[in-house]
């Protein structure tokens, strides 16, 4: 009887399930990814616009029933006028932001993850726009802020923006995704795992024939 074992064990390559399809990058993720930045970026945009226009040195304007307070803020900061002073640090910051999230676009298979993504970038630029383009300075420039919730001046809540809205629901949508095991490349988190314990599962049974 042969005991002549084989040259090595045979392992099913994990990237061959089904679930983790590693197909070229489809553009259409890229372009869910750029229309909503364009779109929401400029929305972000023509709201500011608007809100320098019309509030500057106005007191607070009610409205819904005192839901909400439009007033004009120019925040140095970053979000809850955290880092007041730091706005070159923090306009730096964003750069690096959206520089990786322009990486990781390229990188997307997941319609979910590019609408989040999406989002995200939009206000990050949308925010980033303000440090470089307004007073007082180039990085140095005051993000417009102008939504209030409940009370004016930001007493129940930090005063906002559109681009600090779309950067809250990205983030959440992303982070619901990854809760969900829906990676940004297409596969399912859960579906790797099971794909690694089951070839690592194989090759210790077959060292042990």
């Amino acid at each position: 009887m042969s005991t002549e074992k084989p040259a090595g064990p045979v392992v099913e390559d994990a990237s061959s399930e089904p679930e983790t399809p590693l197909t070229p990058l489809p553009r259409r993720r890229i372009a869910v990814v750029a229309v909503i930045a364009v779109l929401v970026f400029g929305l972000d945009l023509l709201t500011k616009t608007l809100a320098v226009a019309n509030l500057e040195g106005r007191e607070p304007i009610r409205v819904l029933g005192g839901a909400v307070y439009l007033q004009l803020v120019r925040n140095g900061g970053a979000a809850f006028s955290i880092g007041t002073g730091m706005t070159w640090v923090l306009a730096l910051v964003a750069i690096a932001v959206v520089v990786l999230l322009i990486w990781l676009a390229r990188r997307l298979r997941s319609t979910g993850w590019a609408i989040g993504l999406g989002l995200v970038l939009a206000g990050a630029l949308g925010n980033l726009a303000d440090r470089i383009f307004r007073a007082p300075g180039v990085l140095h420039g005051h993000v417009v802020d102008f939504v209030s919730l409940f009370e004016p001046d930001g007493r129940a809540w930090p005063v906002f923006n559109l681009a600090d809205s779309a950067i809250c629901a990205g983030g959440v949508l992303i982070v619901l995704l990854s809760l969900l095991g829906r990676d940004y490349d297409g596969t399912r988190g859960r579906g790797k795992k099971a794909a690694k314990a089951k070839a690592t599962e194989t090759t210790e049974t077959e060292a042990a024939a």
